[in-house]
């Protein structure tokens, strides 16, 4: 395993787990820009490691379930539920609509926990809940593109591939930097990112950033979405303090600190958060 670039490997992983999907080998070579035979090799440590498997029928290969037990270890052992997890019921509770939470991932943003709020009529629930955020059609994207510098916001979206898949969107959706920058100084102006048609048609959105640390990082952030005729623009202004007041709860018990565990892997304290 030495010998084999850990980065290509983690390339192949990263585009399985993107839908759970299986892929034959020319379209793993295709996507990654490598020659089959680098490919087959990668897949192969990768299988003998117990981190993908191949079908016997199609040949084709897919991740076996050993990333998500470690991913949903690590979630637990971090400390968020115990503390987000609670703090978002209760936001969705007073919104009355789907709250999700989001965190900085290196050069991403990625969905990580939701609640449901709404308990009647149209209920907005999304197809996907955890997953990596669109950063250009989303309240939660421009809620974190504002707080950053112009140069570094632009390239986040230059490694989302850009506009070119726009048409995936609802209508209302941005379809060039200058636009989305003109939207940025609004978000920033305000304090709240909002999409009206724009991650999905007849879908409306509010989003805040989560900071923290002396310098005031962004680490995420916390939205609601629901459907636009119920999302009106004076309920947008009426929920808004709610989505940023939410934030910054979130902000002051940010960084989420893990339990800590004595040496026979009981829990010795529940000191998570710093607030607690």
């Amino acid at each position: 395993m030495a010998h084999v670039p850990a980065e290509r490997c983690l390339g192949i992983i990263e585009l399985l787990a993107d839908g759970a999907r299986e892929m034959p080998l020319g379209d793993i070579a295709e996507r990654l820009v490598l020659p089959k035979s680098g490919a087959h090799r990668l897949l192969a440590t990768l299988v003998d490691l117990g981190w993908a498997e191949q079908d016997r029928e199609t040949g084709f290969y897919r991740l076996t379930m050993r990333l998500a037990v470690l991913g949903q270890r690590f979630y637990v052992a971090s400390g968020l539920p115990d503390i987000c997890q609670p703090v978002l019921d209760r936001f969705a509770h007073d919104c009355r609509e789907f709250a999700r939470l989001a965190v900085v991932d290196g050069s991403a943003l990625v969905w990580i926990a939701h609640a449901q709020g709404a308990n009647g009529g149209l209920v907005y629930q999304p197809t996907e809940t955890t997953g990596t955020v669109p950063l250009f059609a989303t309240a939660s994207g421009k809620a974190w593109l504002a707080t950053l510098k112009v140069n570094d916001a632009v390239q986040r979206i230059a490694k989302q591939g850009g506009f070119s898949h726009a048409d995936r969107y609802g209508p209302n959706v941005i379809r060039s930097i200058e636009a989305l920058l003109k939207e940025l100084r609004t978000t920033a102006r305000r304090g709240y990112g909002l999409a009206v048609n724009e991650a999905e048609p007849g879908v409306t959105a509010i989003a805040a950033a989560i900071r923290s640390g002396t310098d005031g990082a962004t680490v995420g952030t916390v939205s609601i979405a629901g459907p636009t005729v119920r999302m009106t623009e004076s309920r947008v202004r009426e929920l808004a303090p709610l989505v940023t007041q939410c934030a910054t709860e979130l902000s002051n018990l940010w960084p989420v600190r893990p339990k800590a565990v004595s040496h026979n892997g009981r829990s010795v304290a529940t000191d998570v958060g710093k607030a607690a």
